[in-house]
């Protein structure tokens, strides 16, 4: 089985809403033909209902940056998966690794919001990835199988297929580097084995892994033609909608 081709652009904390709303009217009228390709944004939480209905009708699925994962309660400033739902959005962001290292997420809270995600049918798309010290440390395998096993604990291999894997290194978001499509490859290879380890094969045969970290239509081409690269998590060069084109119709 062809495994989803997904690209997906996370806004992080800019644009207005105006902004956001004709962004996503330039990605409709550029998208064009694209074939089994899916198309995600991540919008900013105030902006997500109209960027669903901005998108309504068209191949772009809109998803929210992060949740908590308690359905109500006493939780100022959060967002819940009912929330989310309620927008219309099809996606979360979880583990991202800003809420993992800004604001101190643990693999814990990562489990838990993946959990309640999926209970309200919601598509999770999880971030996991090394900070600069751990790569040149040389423990990056131990930190993305600690990342993955602290994700999947109690998930079952049916809702695993309901889970997107982003590779991000940490050293590479925003900074204009990139890993070469070698790191990444590698990298990729072993989150698929270590779905199969931990499922089966035909698991981690279907199951999209994507490349983030300073994703823009000049390494595009390299990354993309890697076996176990998937698709991308585009950051900056989403926020354009030129440049998320270029990096769509590769």
């Amino acid at each position: 089985m062809k495994r989803r081709e997904i690209f997906a652009g996370n806004w992080k904390m800019y644009k207005t809403c105006p902004e956001a709303e004709n962004t996503i009217k330039s990605l409709v009228e550029g998208l064009g033909d694209i074939g089994t390709k899916e198309v995600v944004v991540f919008s900013p939480s105030p902006y997500a209902k109209t960027c669903v209905e901005t998108a309504k009708n068209s191949p772009i699925a809109i998803g929210m940056q992060n949740m908590y994962f308690e359905d109500e309660g006493a939780f100022t400033g959060e967002v819940s998966p009912i929330m989310v739902k309620d927008c219309g959005c099809k996606y979360i962001l979880i583990g991202h690794s800003e809420r993992r290292h800004v604001f101190g997420e643990s693999d814990l809270d990562v489990n838990k919001k993946i959990k309640s995600a999926l209970k309200h049918n919601l598509s999770p798309m999880v971030c996991i990835g090394e900070l600069l010290e751990e790569r040149e440390k040389g423990t990056t395998n131990e930190v993305i199988k600690r990342q993955m096993d602290g994700a999947f604990d109690g998930i079952s291999s049916q809702e695993a297929l309901k889970i997107v894997i982003a590779y991000e290194p940490v050293w590479a978001i925003g900074t204009g580097k990139v890993a070469t499509p070698e790191i990444a490859e590698e990298v990729h290879a072993l989150v698929r084995k270590l779905i199969a380890e931990k499922y089966d094969q035909a698991t981690a045969d279907i199951m999209p892994i994507l490349y983030g970290g300073s994703v823009k239509p000049d390494n595009i081409s390299g990354l993309f033609a890697k076996e176990n690269i998937d698709g991308v998590l585009v950051g900056g060069a989403s926020l354009d909608a030129g440049s998320f084109l270029s990096i769509i119709n590769v």
